[in-house]
């Protein structure tokens, strides 16, 4: 389900990028906001109807039902759904603040795209027989717009970003059909490989403006599960936690006068920049010379 739903994110993000950028000439503001609560409102349609075909057109439906799943992948599913309500919330509130909605309602409208979303998502689950939705999802989707919204409302800025990284894991090659065949596939379905970062930018969150300190240099605490062959821990599952601390880069904090860089930094400012990196697993601390 993650698969889908983060590919699904990625070209939502994208398309309402790339509207902001089509309509930023247009003169009035209650005309910004019409043409991207209409883009918004097709994003979310052909989303929806994509879902329906690809995934759960081909599953048998049920009455309404809820399942718990909290335990399963070492909870890094709930870091995906947070992350993408966070990203989405994050887009939300700069193109309703684009569009001239007052700045509060911008935030609180804006900031809850990506929940709005995930719950749809989250309905469609809880109607499809092979899965059901799902309260620890509800709370991680919660808990990444609230990221959003209340660093917005406090800071008027982002000084602390979910952030995600990918590095191929040795058990994805056991299980193609779970976990991918593609690198790609692989990035969005092995939790093994994946890595889920609070990002802080030390500039703006120790109040460093007036120093020559990067603004564009983060420190990032990381989270990650390992070892699991499915779900639920089974018979030859060696799962185990891994937690990290590393630097980083806010892309958005780089300086750059080409409209085009500006939008892909901002695009790709999701992924955490990989550097040495600490971690804390199985009672051992390590030292990765680099780690993705």
């Amino acid at each position: 389900m993650r698969f889908v739903l983060i590919v699904v994110l990625f070209s939502y993000t994208a398309n309402l990028e790339s509207k902001s950028f089509i309509l930023e000439n247009y003169p009035f503001k209650d005309k910004k906001l019409k043409h991207l609560v209409i883009s918004e409102a097709a994003a979310f349609s052909l989303a929806l109807v994509g879902f329906n075909e690809l995934w759960y057109k081909n599953y048998p439906k049920s009455n309404f039902h809820f399942v718990n799943d909290n335990s399963s992948w070492l909870q890094m599913d709930k870091f995906g759904h947070a992350a993408t309500s966070y990203y989405g919330g994050v887009n939300g509130i700069k193109l309703y603040k684009w569009a001239g909605l007052e700045y509060k309602k911008a935030v609180w409208v804006g900031g809850l795209t990506g929940l709005l979303f995930n719950s749809t998502i989250e309905i469609l689950d809880g109607f499809s027989a092979n899965w059901g939705a799902s309260l620890g999802d509800v709370f991680a989707n919660s808990m990444g717009s609230l990221l959003a919204i209340s660093q917005e409302l406090y800071w008027k800025e982002q000084k602390v970003m979910l952030k995600y990284s990918y590095s191929k894991s040795v058990i994805a090659d056991s299980n193609a059909e779970l976990f991918g065949n593609t690198i790609l596939q692989r990035s969005l379905k092995d939790y093994n490989g994946q890595t889920y970062w609070l990002s802080v930018n030390i500039n703006s969150f120790f109040e460093l403006e007036k120093s020559s300190f990067p603004k564009w240099l983060n420190f990032a605490l990381g989270y990650s599960g390992n070892g699991m062959i499915s779900a639920q821990n089974k018979t030859g599952d060696n799962r185990y936690r891994q937690f990290l601390f590393s630097l980083d880069v806010d892309l958005t904090r780089i300086n750059t006068k080409n409209k085009f860089l500006k939008k892909l930094t901002h695009v790709f400012s999701f992924v955490k920049i990989p550097f040495p990196t600490f971690e804390f697993s199985n009672n051992q601390l390590k030292l990765h010379s680099i780690y993705f």
